[in-house]
């Protein structure tokens, strides 16, 4: 069992209901950690978040609906929030399928990821971190993305990217403003994550040839595993890793430095 760096901490996942966030419900429960996820008001999201809760029974994990972005469903959720927040983890985000599903225009799609992917995480922070200052101390993460976070490739979703870029931004700003304060701010960009969101943008329309080519033709030659991310944010949030406070960090397996790759 990982031991946390400090125990009984509360920490705060947005989208834990499956992919990366489920790996980081894990990791901090297991840490000894107070964990509150969030999952989407959907019947879908519902159960699997009722299905979490009970894998990790004898843990101390909960779920709270939340969609992010939507400034009625954050009202109510900050509300039900309550207590310290040791952590707060912006996890909770769209890709192309996910916006495809929730609006059916163009524009509107755009507007999903510019609503889910940054203004959500910027409404959280604003009302998160006067706790944080009021205890003198604090761990921020943002989930961006290598495609926006670090660099860009040809023909991905342009608002996609822009959204992404916005949430490396927030990052570098936060951690710019609370530098002289207890509260650390990381920004972690993953690359070609074997989630269910980058399944269903990009890996079920492939065959398990052009899967294989996909993966080989990666600098790492494969995808990266959920559980890696979450280990990352795990060690980000010890006190060993405040050398890196305000970092932005490239978590592609090298595609962010090698993007020709991705045709």
């Amino acid at each position: 069992m990982k031991q946390s760096s400090a125990e009984g901490r509360r920490v705060l996942v947005t989208g834990g209901s499956g992919g990366i966030g489920a790996e980081l419900i894990q990791v901090f429960a297991e840490a000894s950690d107070h964990v509150t996820f969030t999952y989407r008001p959907r019947e879908d999201s519902r159960r699997r978040a009722f299905e979490l809760v009970e894998k990790f029974c004898g843990y101390r994990v909960e779920g709270l609906p939340l969609d992010v972005g939507n400034p009625e469903s954050h009202r109510q959720f900050m509300q039900s929030l309550t207590g310290p927040i040791d952590v707060v983890i912006h996890n909770a985000g769209v890709g192309t399928k996910t916006v495809e599903r929730d609006a059916s225009t163009y524009k509107g799609q755009d507007e999903v990821f510019f609503r889910v992917n940054a203004m959500g995480p910027l409404w959280l922070s604003a009302d998160i971190l006067p706790r944080m200052q009021e205890q003198g101390r604090g761990k921020i993460l943002f989930m961006s993305s290598v495609d926006g976070g670090i660099t860009h490739f040809p023909r991905f979703r342009a608002a996609d990217g822009m959204s992404k870029a916005a949430v490396a931004f927030l990052g570098r700003q936060l951690a710019a403003t609370f530098a002289c304060t207890g509260i650390d701010v990381f920004t972690v960009c993953p690359g070609a994550t074997d989630t269910p969101m980058f399944q269903a943008s990009t890996l079920q329309g492939l065959s398990s040839e052009q899967r294989l080519a996909l993966e080989t033709s990666l600098p790492g030659g494969r995808l990266i595993e959920p559980r890696e991310i979450a280990d990352l944010c795990f060690y980000l949030c010890r006190e060993e890793a405040r050398i890196l406070r305000g970092a932005v960090i490239d978590a592609s397996l090298g595609l962010g430095v090698c993007p020709a790759v991705m045709k």
